[in-house]
């Protein structure tokens, strides 16, 4: 019996792992060290750098005096390849098709999101040095910086996955690294419909909302699947117009031939070059666009897309951050105020009214399952208050099954929205079926 294996019958399953682990960071370190001896800077494609790391791994392996199956080998190149030319302990978990989200609290604490649950894993960084390596390897690639002077970044992977890191001094306990994943091949308005996000009968309404050309905004918290429908509702948009798409880091995946993605740009290190999202409505306005479509609105970028809305750029998306249809609104209310103009209240709220024709909100429930629970139309102004009218709700009145998934779908209300004669002039019109309903089963208390 070699001393591996005494060691692994001695002190079980958990020192093996516990060894691999020593083994991988003495020659993490050993390769890393060697690279910065020789001052070796990738060029070209980096297949030179990618070659010359394979030699100091298969080298420090000869020497490592560790006995290691051939197995384990194979694991400890592959996972030290991984250190120092991809993104670390995190890139089994970018490669994993069932992760939406991964986040770095530190070297040591890393967590990640599967079937809209969260789970802590079993990695972890060699040092501080190796996730600070990883960050910077991730938003030079994009033309970003980030250190003590600017702490805070936004960036993209390859893959169109959304980064966000933090230093120190803001974060305490060393950098922080949120990767939200989205799928390769983006989900389409069927792949919804058949994961239970929303119904059939409100895609339909929903595509013919779009290419009647109504103004519509996606609402949701955190994590809620905005971006995924406004990606959904932008395939719904005819070939032949011209879309302008604007987002903080491109997110948005459109098919459509004519489409035109622009990008914010954050300061430099002078403080200097800051390109917003509010300058880049205000310059697509000039680009002739028949379709706006913004990431999210944040601040004072919502009165300009509400006046892009009002004045001829009909059939544009976006979306705000907010935990209802009604939340939304003064959200709007609040960021049109941001925009440095003293606007009264009652001005906003009919440029809201006017503007907007479809408030789509999406929950992440407890199942950890993201719906679309409101469709609701923005009707009119009455007194100082905006009229909303639910078009489609969320039935949570059908309670959850045993393990804990709600059966409730998204069910038409019966009621018909008054914008049904404008889609019927624009050869649009809505199918009476889509507004029969079922009734909505009487929910337990303390349900919602």
């Amino acid at each position: 019996m070699s001393l591996y294996d005494r060691l692994i019958d001695a002190r079980g399953p958990a020192s093996q792992t516990a060894i691999l682990d020593e083994v991988r960071e003495r020659i993490h370190r050993k390769v890393i060290g060697q690279l910065s001896q020789e001052g070796y800077e990738p060029s070209g494609d980096g297949r030179d750098l990618e070659t010359r790391i394979t030699q100091l791994l298969q080298s420090a392996l000869r020497e490592e005096t560790t006995p290691l199956a051939a197995a384990d080998k194979l694991q400890l190149v592959q996972d030290l390849t991984d250190d120092i030319l991809g993104h670390g302990p995190i890139e089994v978990y970018l490669r994993d098709g069932t992760v939406t989200e991964v986040m770095v609290n530190g070297p040591s604490d890393i967590y990640i999101e599967r079937d809209g649950k969260l789970e802590r894993t079993v990695g972890r960084f060699i040092d501080e040095a190796h996730l600070r390596r990883v960050i910077e390897r991730i938003v030079a690639a994009v033309g970003r910086r980030i250190d003590e002077s600017s702490p805070m970044v936004d960036a993209r992977l390859p893959d169109g996955s959304r980064v966000n890191a933090v230093y120190p001094p803001l974060s305490i306990g060393g950098p922080f690294l949120t990767v939200r994943k989205f799928p390769a091949d983006p989900y389409m308005a069927d792949d919804l419909v058949r994961l239970g996000t929303m119904s059939e009968g409100a895609r339909n309404f929903l595509e013919r909302c779009v290419r009647g050309r109504l103004n519509l905004l996606v609402t949701g918290g955190t994590s809620t699947g905005k971006t995924t429908l406004l990606n959904v509702l932008s395939s719904f948009i005819p070939a032949d117009e011209r879309i302008i798409t604007i987002e903080d880091a491109k997110e948005l995946q459109l098919h459509q031939d004519h489409v035109l993605s622009v990008e914010a740009r954050p300061p430099n290190s002078e403080g200097r070059g800051e390109v917003t999202i509010r300058d880049l409505v205000r310059n697509a306005l000039r680009m002739r666009p028949d379709r706006i479509i913004v990431g999210e609105v944040r601040s004072g970028e919502a009165l300009d897309m509400l006046q892009a809305m009002n004045t001829g750029h009909e059939g544009s998306i976006t979306t705000v951050h907010a935990n209802s249809p009604r939340d939304a609104l003064a959200r709007i209310e609040t960021m049109t105020l941001m925009s440095g103009f003293d606007l009264p209240v009652r001005a906003i709220r009919e440029q809201v009214a006017s503007a907007l024709d479809v408030i789509v909100h999406l929950s992440r429930l407890r199942d950890g399952t993201r719906r679309v629970t409101h469709i609701t139309e923005v009707e009119r102004m009455e007194g100082d208050v905006v009229v909303l009218q639910d078009i489609f709700l969320f039935d949570f009145g059908m309670g959850v099954d045993e393990q804990g998934r709600f059966l409730g779908e998204l069910k038409s209300t019966g009621l018909r929205p008054k914008f049904g004669e404008r889609l019927a002039d624009r050869g649009l019109p809505l199918d009476a079926s889509i507004f029969q309903s079922d009734g909505f089963a009487r929910a337990p208390v303390g349900r919602r």
